[in-house]
């Protein structure tokens, strides 16, 4: 066979293990952990698709190797602890047994040990350790870790090496970056000590090389050991690329597979996990300089999704090897894909957080485009229904899309109307919006399923009760959506006003001074993508603060793009739109006018309940997904999509 991604797609060996391909799963952190540090069984399912969809390698992060002086957010590997390595076992097993490589990313928290505790009980009661004494942003103190300490954490990663290999682990990646222990060691931000761990970078490098020499003697020769580290910490302070490159020469004799990452998460959490604001690779500039100056392979990530891209990394010799996390919760099967020519069918993840942001709210996983993620244990195959039936669906967007979609898988004979002349729903407006385009691309991906999978579409053509009764359903899916919500404000339909969700549709008639009217999600990014223009936008929000419709991970980086680009008028209430711009009234009773030649509408959404209301009864089966069901997210209009088709 002819690979279209030759290079994407060649195996590699890497001491002694044959690798399938260069697409390997990155350390991404499990959800049901026990007290104890067990891994749960949703977890290990979690890792186990990853390893069906064809990653060479699915590393399980993160196990931490000293519980006596990390208390943090994961795992832990000990035979003193009931069903452990069991439980690591299993899931070794889990990967292996698809034919990719079980890999173990072996960590200290060092002076951040308890941010994310599973005992969240303890957090405050234990020390913070550290490479040297200070005091967290946060305020809790942190004590430098003594001789006696660093020797007894330096053999317990041997220790729990060991056990990984005895568990099935083909391989041990050891996290030496982002802002944990070994980081701290490396970092002349962080590391202040006197002795021969810190000063030099010799020094700085000691307790690296010492752990990498007891995990080498734990798992013995011809085992892959990997070493991943920031390449710079992209920040005033900490190390840089030019030193990220004496770190790697100083420790690439111990190290079989280098994994360069970037930044540290606690000071640049936009960097180690890049947003939709910046450019896909974005740190594989990183791992490229450092490749010329080591002989050993190296592995690079940050925002990859597109097989083209990552073909040419490696072929050019920019890297060995392409990680990816977040790509592969919105398509744990692109490896998969890309091994069988099929990259068309790519769902390509929107780095939009709700990944990670769902993790930190409630301890589980969601992703917006798969509904899967976090529930591996339901199965990851739609099974046929018993009995056959007719399915309508009323909405093109991403809900009534999937929901056809997955209708048709099971069998049935499914129709979608859309009242408009294209798919898309609300993800239309996303065209308009450049760091955006992979939701637009959401719709195309979706409509090409649904209609390889048999759903007739059918545009231009509105679902009424008289139409259900016609086409007498066996089901119906109500995914009809939201409208925009315009108040009625003086001057709100004049010539010089345009609807968010109109943007892509008007792109020509926006002038070169606009004013924003919302500071919700939508408003907040449509400001960024004009400032990012060149225009001079003016944000307004009747509330104090902005997007808090965004998820925890997402905001914080989103108000960072607002800063750069946008005027902020907050606590405006906006009283009437001329052609001058905007006249608001602030809490005080102030009136301003706020100039500009431009206003953009984005005052939130309204579900369609009216139409709602009049389909409600009028077939045997009836479900209300998306918008129609409650304005939230694109997330919850493809859950909601997916499982209603599953009860039918």
């Amino acid at each position: 066979m002819t690979h279209k991604f030759p290079h994407l797609c060649s195996p590699i060996t890497i001491a002694g293990r044959t690798f399938s391909n260069r697409m390997f799963s990155a350390p991404m952190g499990g959800t049901d952990i026990s007290n104890d540090g067990c891994i749960g069984p949703k977890s290990t399912a979690f890792y186990e698709l990853r390893a069906k969809g064809g990653a060479a390698a699915v590393t399980v992060s993160e196990c931490m190797v000293h519980p006596e002086t990390d208390g943090s957010h994961a795992y832990h590997l000990d035979t003193t602890v009931l069903n452990s390595l069991a439980a690591a076992t299993y899931t070794a097993d889990a990967i292996s047994r698809h034919g990719a490589a079980a890999s173990l990313e072996l960590s200290h928290s060092g002076m951040y040990a308890g941010t994310y505790m599973t005992d969240k009980s303890r957090q405050h009661e234990m020390c913070q350790w550290g490479a040297s004494d200070t005091v967290r942003a946060d305020g809790v103190k942190v004590k430098a870790l003594s001789k006696e300490q660093i020797k007894d954490i330096v053999a317990s990663y041997g220790k729990v090496a060991g056990l990984a290999k005895r568990a099935g682990f083909e391989m041990i990646m050891i996290h030496g970056g982002h802002g944990w222990l070994i980081n701290q060691f490396l970092s002349p931000y962080f590391n202040h000590r006197t002795d021969e761990y810190g000063g030099s970078l010799e020094n700085r490098c000691r307790l690296a090389g010492e752990i990498l020499d007891a995990v080498r003697e734990a798992v013995g020769p011809a085992f892959p050991i990997e070493f991943r580290m920031s390449g710079s910490e992209l920040f005033q302070g900490g190390y840089d690329l030019e030193e990220g490159v004496r770190i790697a020469m100083q420790l690439e004799s111990k190290i079989d597979l280098l994994h360069v990452s970037a930044g540290t998460y606690q000071r640049g959490f936009g960097d180690t996990h890049p947003s939709m604001f910046k450019e896909h690779g974005c740190n594989v500039y990183l791992a490229a300089e450092i490749k010329k100056h080591v002989s050993i392979p190296v592995a690079t990530l940050g925002g990859l999704n597109d097989p083209a891209q990552m073909e040419e990394i490696i072929a050019s010799g920019k890297a060995d090897v392409v990680y990816m996390a977040r790509a592969l919760l919105a398509d744990p099967f692109l490896p998969r894909k890309v091994m069988e020519n099929r990259d068309e069918d790519i769902v390509r993840c929107l780095r939009c957080f709700t990944c990670m942001a769902e993790r930190a709210a409630t301890s589980t996983r969601r992703c917006t485009v798969n509904p899967l993620i976090g529930r591996e244990l339901e199965g990851d195959e739609v099974q046929p229904a018993p009995v056959k039936k007719k399915v309508l669906v009323a909405g093109g967007g991403p809900g009534g899309l999937y929901a056809a979609w997955t209708a048709a898988r099971r069998g049935h004979q499914v129709i979608l109307c859309e009242k408009e002349e294209e798919l898309g729903g609300i993800l239309k407006s996303e065209i308009a919006i450049p760091f955006k385009k992979e939701m637009y691309q959401l719709t195309e991906t979706y409509a090409r399923f649904a209609r390889q999978s048999g759903v007739e579409i059918r545009l231009g053509c509105e679902v009424t009760p008289e139409y259900v009764e016609k086409e007498a359903p066996d089901a119906l899916i109500i995914a009809v959506g939201s409208r925009p919500l315009v108040p009625p404000i003086p001057g709100i339909k004049g010539e010089n006003v345009i609807i968010v969700n109109d943007l892509y549709k008007n792109q020509d008639r926006v002038a070169e001074k606009v004013a924003v009217m919302g500071g919700g999600l939508a408003g907040c990014e449509c400001a960024i993508h004009l400032g990012m223009e060149g225009k001079e936008v003016h944000l307004i929000e009747m509330r104090d603060e902005l997007a808090v419709d965004a998820n925890v991970r997402h905001r914080p980086l989103l108000l960072k793009e607002i800063e750069k680009y946008v005027q902020v008028h907050t606590g405006c209430k906006v009283e009437e739109v001329t052609k001058e711009g905007v006249r608001c009234k602030d809490k005080e009773g102030k009136e301003q006018m706020i100039g500009s030649e431009t206003v953009i509408c984005a005052l939130g959404q309204r579900g369609r309940t009216d139409v709602v209301e009049t389909l409600r009864n009028s077939a045997p089966f009836v479900r209300v997904i998306g918008d129609a069901r409650k304005v939230s997210t694109i997330t919850n209009a493809v859950y909601q999509g997916y499982h209603a088709a599953l009860d039918i």
